[in-house]
C-alpha cells in the first residue's frame, strides 16, 4: 500500500535559483548523493517528457514529468524500474506501486523559498525515505545558499 510522505525546507535563496539548481544535471548530482553518490536524471523536465533517474551503474527508475509550471511546481510520475538497461513497467513487482508521485512546490516565504515534496512510497521504503530525504533537502539548502551568497 503506498503511502504519501511530505517534507518541507526552507531556504534563503531565490525561487528561481532554487528551481534552476534542484533540475541543473551537476545540482541534481550534488542534493541527490544522499541517496547515493553518483545519481544523474538522463532525459527532459519538460512536462510530457521521459526521464529516468539513475544510479551510477545505470539502474534507477523511469518516470514522466505530468507537470512543470516553472519556479512553481514539478509533478513526477513514475512508472517503473530500469535494471540493466531494460524498462520494466509491466511487472508484477512494479505494477506493485506504480504509478507513483513526487511533486515539488517552491513558494516565496521568508526572504527566501519554502520547497515542499511531497513522494508516494510504499511500507518498504518508508523508513529510507523519512531518513534520507531531509538530508537531500540539506543538501539542496547548503548548496543554493552558497550560490546566493556568493552571487550577491
Amino acid at each position: 500500500m503506498k503511502k504519501m510522505l511530505t517534507f518541507t525546507v526552507l531556504i534563503q535563496a531565490p525561487r528561481r535559483l532554487v528551481w534552476e539548481t534542484m533540475i541543473d544535471a551537476e545540482g541534481y548530482k550534488a542534493w541527490t548523493a544522499a541517496f547515493m553518490e553518483g545519481c544523474y536524471f538522463s532525459g527532459s523536465w519538460e512536462k510530457g517528457e521521459k526521464i529516468q533517474f539513475l544510479a551510477p551503474s545505470g539502474d534507477g527508475m523511469t518516470a514522466v514529468i505530468e507537470e512543470n509550471r516553472p519556479y512553481e511546481h514539478i509533478s513526477i510520475r513514475h512508472l517503473g524500474e530500469v535494471s540493466a538497461g531494460v524498462e520494466d513497467t509491466t511487472s508484477v513487482k512494479v505494477a506493485a506501486w506504480a504509478p507513483a508521485y513526487e511533486k515539488y512546490s517552491y513558494a516565496e516565504a521568508d526572504g527566501g523559498t519554502e520547497v515542499t515534496v511531497s513522494l508516494d512510497t510504499v511500507a518498504e521504503y518508508e523508513t529510507y525515505m523519512l531518513e534520507t530525504y531531509p538530508k537531500a533537502l540539506g543538501l539542496l539548502k547548503a548548496l543554493c545558499e552558497g550560490k546566493a551568497k556568493s552571487d550577491a
